[in-house]
Parts: C-alpha cells; structure tokens; sequence
C-alpha cells in the first residue's frame, strides 16, 4: 500500500469517525465497500433521516488534478452538497481547479494536515 493510499483511506475512517455524531448515518467506499449515490461513489455519503445531506472527497496531493475536478463537477451538477477535504497545502490549487470548473460556488473546501514533531 503506498503512503498517499494509507493517508487516504486513513482520512476517510477518521473522518466517519468525527462526523457521525453530526449524522445519523455515514457510508463510506474504501476497498470492498460500494455505496453508490446518483451514480457515483464518493468517499463520505453523510445522511440524516433518510436523506443524503452531503458527500465529501477525499483529496492527497497525488489525486488533485483537471481529471479529478471534471468528477467533482458532475457530483456537484447532480444536487449533492460537495465537500472537498484536502492537503492544506493544495488548497489554493483546489480553489483555482474549481474556478476553472465553475464550481467556486457549488463545493466546499476543507483541509488537513500532519504534523510530526520530535525532540
């Protein structure tokens, strides 16, 4: 398993973790998991009451590119609150991909980032 994969599924479980006291239910794709919604299949798929509020993407460096912003476009034009969580570092490249894709208005940008400190 490559490092940017470990990071991955890593923030997708954590952040199940934290969000489910903000949601009555959270589904989550990693590995053999498949949760579709609207056809898609995003990291998070966050519901309440039945409903899907909002699905979130998670980002590493190694993902963020044109290809990966045309996907968040459809996922954005098919209704869904889309929240985007990323490296804090890429994050003003994120902001200028969603630009380019009309989508500064339709996504939320959130961020993460490691630190390691030693003595």
């Amino acid at each position: 398993m490559n490092n940017e994969k470990l990071i991955h599924d890593w923030m997708v479980s954590h952040l199940k973790a934290r969000l489910s006291r903000d949601y009555d239910e959270i589904k989550v794709n990693l590995e053999n998991e498949k949760n579709e919604h609207d056809g898609f299949f995003p990291d998070l798929i966050m519901i309440n009451q039945g409903m899907v509020l909002a699905v979130m993407e998670v980002e590493t460096e190694g993902t963020i590119n044109e290809k990966k912003a045309a996907e968040w476009k459809k996922i954005a034009e098919s209704g869904t609150k889309l929240i985007l969580m990323v490296p804090k570092r890429t994050k003003a490249k994120v902001i200028d991909l969603l630009w380019k894709q009309g989508l500064a208005d339709k996504a939320s940008v959130g961020s993460y980032d490691f630190n390691i400190n030693m003595p």
